[in-house]
């Protein structure tokens, strides 16, 4: 009787609030005088229950229904997506080669999920990534699906309202893909009437030309290979985008299209963090600290861009090295 008196005192306290005078007379009053009868006068809460249950049996499997429910009811609320020591589920659109894509056997390949595995061995997690829409990995981390975004994503003033960034592990910028016969060179050259841009939907040259461009037509699309084809066939003069992925859209459409790669806005990638979730933004910082002094960047250059690193250089746009 004492531990199933103690075991009643804990679900009193928890869920009622009852006081240790009304836990000693709950528990000591026979029950042949019906439960029922004075459960109002124990606690409102207990009234319709102990009208059903009106037997000492019926009473006490009540009481341990709750108990269990009570120790399952501990601290254990996190989700994979938030515990510590759980997997590192990490966010990013595998559609963007070299840095997220699917290799030959459909499996996670580039950079940036190079990158990924690195950070989450070092933390000593398994790593699940999570492969989204681009302009979904903010939500998905606001409300906790992914630990973390690594996608080739600029920092930006509006992002930051909204999350947290790691320091920055790639320097970047906004670069031009224009047609083969075009008299675009820079970005003054795109601010004019009768000019036809086309950028990709929640990109940085998005925000660029709808803040930029007034005077041209702006024409958002969902992706960067439709936004390439409208430049390729002449239907756009210009395509605002990475540099790296400029170049290799110029190369998929050598004869009907140039690569301008010096950056006409300076940018900054980094990994995103979910706002108050500091620990994590400590131990990526600490990572990509340590990453970038042993020249883990460097070789993931070399690894997936060695062929191009010297064509960036040569255009105007010199990549990390």
């Amino acid at each position: 009787m004492r531990a199933t008196g103690t075991v009643v005192k804990r679900i009193c306290d928890r869920f009622f609030h009852a006081s240790a005078q009304d836990f000693s007379l709950v528990i000591s009053v026979p029950a042949r005088a019906g439960w029922c009868y004075f459960a109002h006068d124990f606690h409102p809460a207990f009234s319709p229950i102990f009208l059903v249950f009106r037997s000492r049996f019926f009473c006490c499997v009540w009481l341990l229904v709750c108990a269990a429910i009570f120790c399952g009811c501990g601290d254990n609320k996190k989700t994979s997506a938030t515990a510590g020591n759980g997997p590192l589920i990490v966010g990013m659109e595998l559609s963007f080669p070299p840095f997220e894509m699917l290799d030959e056997n459909h499996q996670p390949a580039g950079i940036s999920v190079d990158l990924a595995r690195a950070l989450a061995a070092d933390l000593h997690r398994e790593l699940r990534i999570e492969n989204l829409p681009f302009d979904t990995l903010i939500t998905s981390l606001k409300t906790g699906r992914i630990d973390l975004i690594i996608s080739s994503m600029t920092v930006r003033p509006d992002r930051a309202e909204s999350i947290d960034f790691s320091e920055p592990y790639v320097h970047t910028g906004i670069a031009l893909l224009v047609r083969a016969d075009s008299d675009i060179q820079t970005a003054a050259d795109l601010d004019q009437p009768g000019r036809r841009i086309v950028v990709k939907s929640g990109t940085t040259g998005f925000l660029y030309a709808n803040e930029k461009l007034r005077r041209a037509t702006v024409r958002t699309l969902p992706e960067e290979a439709n936004c390439a084809l409208e430049v390729s066939q002449g239907k756009a003069d210009a395509f605002l985008y990475d540099p790296i992925a400029v170049y290799q859209l110029n190369k998929k459409y050598p004869q009907s299209t140039r690569a301008l790669l010096t950056p006409i806005q300076r940018e900054d990638w980094a990994i995103g963090i979910r706002k108050g979730n500091d620990t994590l933004r400590r131990q990526v910082n600490a990572f990509l600290e340590d990453f970038e002094a042993k020249r883990g960047m460097a070789a993931l250059n070399e690894k997936f861009l060695r062929d191009d690193k010297e064509a960036y250089r040569r255009m105007g746009f010199p990549f990390l090295d």
